[in-house]
This record gives C-alpha cells, sequence and structure tokens, in this order.
C-alpha cells in the first residue's frame, strides 16, 4: 500500500500571509527529501496562487484562503483554493500576459510560472463561488521515510 500523508492550513488573505503559506508547504515538503530547486519551485507556485487568490479572487478585501496539501508516493498534491468572486474565463485568464488590473502593474504570467515549475496545474473557478488551483509535482525518486 502507497504511503499518503496529508495537510490543510487555512488563514486570512492578507499579503502577509504568502511567506507562511510558501514556508508551511515547504516544511511539509520535506518529508520528501527534495532538491534545493524543488523547494524553490513549489513555493513559487504558492506564491503565485496566494497572490491570485489575494488581488483577484477578493480584489484586496480579508477572507480565507485554504491550502490542502497531499504526498502519495512522490508526488505532492497542491490546492489552493478561495471563496472570491472567480474567474469567467479560466483559459484566457492562464493566457500569459493577460491580467484583469493592468493598471497594477503585474506581469499576468502568475498562471504560466505555476505551469512552469509544478508538473500539472489544473485551474477549475466558478464566477461568484471562487477559484481552486490544483498543482501536482513529482519530487525525486530518492528514497525517503515518513516519520510516524
Amino acid at each position: 500500500m502507497e504511503h499518503t500523508n496529508e495537510m490543510s492550513i487555512e488563514f486570512d488573505s492578507r499579503s502577509c500571509n504568502e511567506g507562511f503559506a510558501r514556508v508551511a508547504v515547504a516544511a511539509f515538503l520535506t518529508q520528501l527529501n527534495p532538491t534545493l530547486e524543488e523547494v524553490a519551485d513549489v513555493k513559487t507556485a504558492v506564491s503565485e496562487a496566494i497572490t491570485n487568490a489575494i488581488i483577484h479572487g477578493y480584489e484586496n478585501q480579508v477572507h480565507k484562503i485554504r491550502i490542502e496539501c497531499k504526498i502519495a508516493g512522490h508526488e505532492l498534491y497542491l490546492t489552493v483554493i478561495d471563496k472570491g468572486k472567480g474567474i469567467e474565463d479560466v483559459r484566457q485568464a492562464m493566457e500569459p500576459l493577460f491580467t484583469t488590473r493592468p493598471e497594477w502593474n503585474r506581469s499576468g504570467m502568475g498562471f504560466a510560472f505555476m505551469e512552469a515549475f509544478m508538473d500539472e496545474v489544473v485551474v477549475v473557478s466558478e464566477p461568484g463561488c471562487g477559484t481552486e488551483v490544483h498543482m501536482k509535482k513529482t519530487v525525486g525518486n530518492r528514497n525517503h521515510e515518513f516519520m510516524d
């Protein structure tokens, strides 16, 4: 039977919590004995997803963001969930350089960065109900032990 481990955290959609979210996910990931590059990739993807939730999902209002992580074998499954305004056209939103906030001098590269640093990215969103960003990354193939 394949070993799995899960964790979830929920926090306010404040930009000061973005660093907390990055570190929490990185700490959970350490059980897979990742390389520094793998940790950096995951932290970058988490940052982009959290920033999108804060700026676009909640439009800088304070609500809750939830992160769910699961490790199965060598795979990290990561979901960032907000209950914000949702995305009208997910395909368009995932286009590089597309942004709904050009006046904020954002690059519109959030989803492109997530796709570059993770093995899979799937965005599920419903206008008025929120967004879920599902990401997956295979971390090394070195032997690791779960700490019980």
